[in-house]
């Protein structure tokens, strides 16, 4: 059964709300702004949780802090090199890949995800 609680709600709603996929520690201060009293540690469980539950993603770069992602749906991404920013690719997820990897290594493949990089349009100026 899911909990449904006024952080768990909070930091959902805050998380769709904006495509600039976050750090914890952003969202811990976005929600502060609504619940003075919401600790860190209550965010990071309630991401975790809504993680394992498949609600929301977490982007997990090496060397860099996990950014979260709203949109649960299997979906590309762009990494800036400059700047670290992430956004979302609007292009069709090529799910045909996943069989085609499984059959030529005998994995059992779930899903992908495919990360572009490179510099955005602001850091490009």
């Amino acid at each position: 059964m899911h909990r449904r609680s006024k952080q768990k709600e909070a930091i959902l709603r805050i998380l769709r709300e904006t495509t600039s996929h976050p750090t914890a520690d952003w969202i811990y201060e976005q929600v502060r702004k609504e619940i003075p009293t919401v600790s860190l540690g209550t965010v990071y469980r309630n991401l975790k949780t809504m993680k394992e539950q498949g609600v929301i993603l977490e982007m997990e770069f090496s060397g860099n802090l996990s950014r979260f992602d709203g949109n649960s749906d299997n979906h590309h991404h762009f990494r800036c090199d400059n700047c670290g920013r992430v956004f979302d690719i609007d292009e069709p997820v090529d799910n045909e890949l996943d069989e085609r990897v499984a059959t030529s290594t005998g994995f059992l493949v779930s899903y992908h995800r495919l990360e572009f990089r490179g510099l955005c349009i602001d850091c490009q100026h």
